[in-house]
């Protein structure tokens, strides 16, 4: 088969396609023939070994497939050779098969495509663990979301909405916003034109809004902290802006207000039925078309690097799959 492959610790272009073994099955596992594979922030920051997981080189990055289930193990009872199936795994996504234990596999909804299966899992288990399990974001409330056009981003907006909240998407272009727009914000800020503490205290009558969704990090997080409302929640998603902000804890005494952190995949093993609760919610709402995943893009196996240079210069909205 081939597959993408990290030799050494480095930016996109370093990777390589190469021709591995077919993988084997071992006790617990199934093989996968992969027919999409979802392209995520954290797979940028993997291969630079800038992770909170970092695997054992060479390994080959990606951990979010959908595919069809090639062979398994004899003692393996809950799929079969045919079954299309959603995998999430620490790594070996990037290639044309995956060996995966079959705890890491759910079976694909019927009728869903598999760039769509491919494309749900850490964006949306992410973001519903963070505005419903861990801010507790109710109908009615204000929730601003940071980077809002990404795929976590856009992500939160659809589950927002879903909530019954209303929303305010941040996000650098026009061209963005207007992406967020049609994904259900009621409210949108280009933070690369407009002052952005001013423009969120007109959108929420100087009250602030009671929840803050921040994938970025970097130089909006102060200000965006400093807008919060009263008993306002933080969230603090991840750093796609590449610098870890220092904000200053009296902001959380003055507003009476929580920083929050969000780690899906610690949480995903420490409270795995949690965790498949709400994929089970998330796979409802997909269903009453609720939520619907942005495919903005499609690239080959050996387009990969260049997917991951777009994912790194934040030029993606939604996702982007790698179609081996």
């Amino acid at each position: 088969m081939k597959a993408v492959v990290c030799q050494s610790w480095g930016l996109p272009d370093t990777l390589t396609v190469q021709e591995l073994p077919d993988p084997q099955a071992g006790p617990g596992q199934v093989v996968i023939d992969v027919k999409a594979a979802g392209v995520n922030f954290p797979d940028v920051l993997i291969i630079q070994g800038k992770y909170q997981f970092k695997p054992e080189l060479p390994f080959v990055p990606g951990s979010e497939v959908a595919g069809v289930v090639r062979s398994v193990a004899d003692d393996v009872t809950t799929f079969k050779p045919g079954d299309q199936v959603i995998a999430f795994t620490p790594t070996g996504g990037f290639g044309q098969q995956l060996v995966a234990s079959a705890q890491a596999l759910a079976p694909m909804p019927p009728g869903m495509d598999f760039e769509t299966a491919a494309a749900i899992t850490l964006t949306y288990g992410t973001s519903h663990h963070a505005v419903v399990d861990r801010a507790a974001l109710k109908a009615g409330e204000t929730m601003l979301v940071l980077g809002a056009a990404g795929g976590v981003g856009l992500a939160a907006i659809e589950i927002g909405k879903a909530l019954g909240a209303r929303v305010i998407a941040c996000a650098s272009t026009d061209e963005k916003l207007e992406v967020c727009k049609a994904h259900g914000a009621d409210v949108l800020i280009n933070y690369s034109t407009e002052d952005m503490r001013e423009a969120i205290k007109a959108a929420t009558g100087g009250r602030g809004p009671d929840v803050i969704y921040d994938p970025v990090g970097g130089e909006y997080a102060e200000p965006a902290f400093r807008s919060i409302a009263w008993r306002g929640r933080y969230l603090v998603v991840g750093f796609a802006n590449g610098d870890i902000p220092k904000l200053p804890l009296n902001l959380t005494l003055l507003k009476g207000a929580s920083l929050v952190g969000v780690f899906w995949g610690e949480f995903v093993k420490r409270e795995p039925k949690a965790n498949l609760a709400g994929m089970r919610q998330l796979m409802g709402w997909l269903q009453e078309g609720k939520i619907k995943p942005h495919i903005s893009g499609r690239y080959k196996l050996d387009e990969t690097a260049q997917a991951l240079n777009d994912m790194a210069a934040r030029k993606i909205t939604g996702k982007v799959v790698i179609l081996p």
